[in-house]
């Protein structure tokens, strides 16, 4: 039997890995992975948890786990994430891969590792991000974000913003301002996920050329089950109050008593009492 050339190995090699599933590289997937802890974290702990109403309402929702802040005088933030958007149906897209950088100048001094949220309340800056780099604060408007499954997200000041930003240092999430920070697409991590030339618009629409690993779809799945539990609990906290908005019936007026139909009752004369007179 005649031994196969290398020609004819390479054929077969090159054949197997174009039928082979895409997977992410190992930072891909370390870096989905870590998105998803926090996530987890954030929600899990009521105290910190992104308010229901916004969390259901959010047009996108980017996951940055462990940006690194340095310090000496002139300051500096980076940091990988994943940027996820919600279709018009409810349901949430694969993640494209984000950075986040940003400086900051003044007396400062240290290294310190952070977990950030973002929720996008428009399109408008999603449109930016997509486009090229996009920076926080000058293209839209960011604010600290509030902090509890409850809380209330309409003061005056933050109703004017299009994002909504955490971050936890250590212990847990509060409301963080990042005006400055710059996010862009991180081309090469898609590429790496889902396949060579691969934008974030085809991502976004499931047109990717490759299907990412689990645990990049694992990003995906967390915020689908994140926000079906912030629904439902905005739907049993609506039950009472929906109740309570139904006006009070009137007071029923007393009915007054039906007409007599029969004839008066005539009286009755009373039994002689006078005892008889004697013999």
């Amino acid at each position: 039997m005649p031994r196969p050339t290398r020609a004819a190995l390479g054929l077969a090699l090159l054949a197997s890995l174009a039928s082979a599933p895409a997977l992410a590289g190992p930072q891909e997937d370390a870096r989905a992975q870590n998105a998803v802890r926090v996530l987890t974290d954030i929600q899990a702990i009521p105290e910190s948890a992104i308010p229901d109403k916004l969390f259901d309402e959010a047009r996108a929702v980017i996951v940055i786990p462990d940006a690194m802040k340095l310090g000496l005088v002139v300051g500096g933030r980076r940091g990988h994430g994943l940027l996820s958007v919600k279709a018009a149906d409810g349901t949430w897209s694969n993640p494209a891969f984000v950075t986040l950088t940003g400086g900051s100048i003044g007396l400062q001094a240290g290294v310190q590792s952070a977990d950030i949220v973002l929720v996008f309340r428009s399109d408008r800056g999603l449109d930016s991000i997509v486009n090229g780099k996009f920076t926080l604060g000058a293209d839209a408007g960011v604010a600290a974000g509030p902090v509890g499954r409850n809380a209330s997200a309409a003061t005056d000041g933050e109703m004017k913003a299009e994002i909504w930003s955490w971050s936890r240092a250590r212990g847990l999430f509060a409301g963080v301002a990042l005006d400055g920070a710059v996010l862009s697409i991180d081309d090469a991590a898609d590429e790496s996920a889902y396949g060579r030339d691969t934008t974030p618009r085809m991502i976004f629409e499931s047109r990717m050329p490759q299907p990412p690993s689990s645990a990049v779809v694992g990003f995906r799945d967390a915020l689908e089950e994140a926000t079906a539990t912030a629904r439902a609990r905005r739907a049993d906290d609506g039950a009472p109050a929906a109740a309570t908005a139904v006006p009070a019936a009137a007071p029923v007026a007393p009915v007054a008593p039906p007409p007599a139909t029969t004839s008066p009752a005539v009286a009755e004369p009373l039994p002689d009492t006078t005892p008889p007179p004697a013999h």
